[in-house]
């Protein structure tokens, strides 16, 4: 068998949800989820990001941006739908939802996701942004040196990072979450080592990817320590607006650096993604077979992996084949 020696990068992406995996592939997505009585359901939509059909999204540097606005809403989607199977059938909507949805035509629920992800971002700003500058300017006062300062903040805002990934991953309902995580992760990583998606070819695939998202944002803390180094000036005030400002493009040029990574295997790539690459041993876990037939349900939904193998390594895999290669899988 031979294997073709360019880019093999599959294209697809996702994220876990609760009890379940989302996985996108261009503008198609589907959220397979285990639910409560054992059943895997399956739906299978199309999301239409920022700016949908522009040339604007497509543009190096500033596409970062809007495909990041567009991972938070479908996240946030997802997630809710993931949720509306292990809510309390028992509840009632509140004078809150009731208010939203005559004010906005019934689009109430639409409205408190985006005040959701909203709050979520100025939050995240706040914490890793902001935060660490306010530390920082404490030491001002026995640091004369403006790059030494700057340098300090760039280490706290990844303390603190650091700080938060191991603080939740030690919640219990977290390790699940971390397990689908490690399920979608190892479904892309069996596809793209042209590997038939099987249960047992699933389970032995790397649990680590170069495209994921905590990837990205190690790259972010990463590329604002230079970014604050060196575009800097003197007034307080006009820090807090500068760093804020610079955050569409800090997260531009974390994209990219992703992008390449996905697509790349220099040496210098994988040094620079190594940290990245370290810190998902923290936001994914090894999954069980449950959680793996939950994730392949979600890539075959929007992705032909048979069509992929076959393209960029040049072999076909019928049904019968796979059977053979994994007897334990369902004929169905």
């Amino acid at each position: 068998m031979k294997k073709n020696k360019v880019n093999r990068s599959s294209g697809i992406g996702g994220q876990a949800v609760l009890e379940g995996v989302m996985m996108r592939n261009k503008d198609d997505y589907a959220v397979a989820v285990r639910k409560p009585d054992g059943e895997i359901e399956v739906e299978v939509d199309v999301f239409h990001g920022c700016l949908h059909g522009s040339k604007v999204t497509k543009i190096p540097f500033i596409r970062g941006v809007f495909n990041f606005i567009d991972s938070l809403r479908i996240g946030m989607k997802t997630l809710n739908y993931s949720a509306s199977f292990y809510e309390d059938g028992d509840a009632k909507e509140t004078a809150l939802d009731k208010a939203l949805d005559k004010v906005s035509g019934g689009r109430g629920e639409n409205i408190l996701m985006g005040i959701t992800m909203v709050f979520s971002v100025a939050l995240a700003v706040g914490i890793f942004i902001l935060l660490p500058f306010f530390l920082s300017s404490l030491l001002a006062g026995y640091i004369r040196n403006d790059s030494l300062l700057a340098i300090l903040e760039g280490i706290i805002r990844i303390l603190i990072f650091f700080a938060y990934v191991i603080g939740i991953s030690m919640m219990k309902d977290i390790h699940r979450l971390y397990q689908y995580h490690g399920a979608e992760h190892k479904c892309i990583n069996c596809i793209e080592k042209g590997r038939p998606l099987t249960v047992h070819n699933v389970m032995r695939s790397s649990r680590i990817h170069k495209r994921c998202g905590t990837s990205f944002l190690f790259f972010v803390m990463f590329v604002s320590i230079i970014l604050f180094f060196f575009i800097r000036v003197d007034h307080p005030a006009l820090k807090l607006v500068i760093r804020i400002l610079l955050i569409p493009v800090i997260a531009g040029i974390s994209y990219e650096i992703i992008r390449l990574a996905g697509r790349t295997d220099h040496i210098l790539v994988r040094i620079i993604s190594a940290p990245g690459m370290l810190l998902q041993r923290l936001t994914t876990k090894e999954p069980d077979e449950s959680m793996v037939e939950v994730a392949i349900k979600s890539v075959e939904a929007v992705f032909d992996w048979k069509a992929y193998l076959k393209e960029h390594f040049g072999y076909e895999v019928d049904e019968s084949w796979m059977r053979e290669k994994d007897p334990e899988q369902d004929p169905d």
